[in-house]
């Protein structure tokens, strides 16, 4: 199946609807239809506005994430409507993809 890879980077400590952001994509991509999400956690980074992002024993609510999706043209759409229809600006990449599975069972 051809579709797209996307990733969407965010902070533990955003929120939206009382959940955190990371979080809530996943739960509307399931909503959605998708087949499936990853998140990941990852130790530091930086974002775009130069601030620093880290996993430390004094301010784990700004630990860097990452949501992982692979998806059809029209579930990324869907995807990315709703995101944009709740006002959210999220940093995210997309790219073309073939993905399936690798036997029937």
């Amino acid at each position: 199946m051809k579709g797209y890879f996307v990733t969407f980077f965010t902070q533990q400590n955003r929120e939206h609807e009382g959940i955190p952001l990371a979080t809530w994509i996943i739960e509307k991509a399931q909503k959605l239809g998708v087949g499936g999400a990853t998140l990941f956690s990852g130790k530091e980074g930086f974002g775009h506005d130069g601030r620093f992002h880290s996993e430390n024993l004094f301010d784990l609510e700004d630990t860097p994430l990452q949501v992982a999706i692979a998806l059809s043209a029209e579930e990324c759409d869907r995807l990315l409507d709703c995101i944009n229809k709740n006002n959210l600006r999220v940093f995210y990449t997309k790219s073309e993809i073939e993905f399936g599975f690798t036997s029937e069972s």
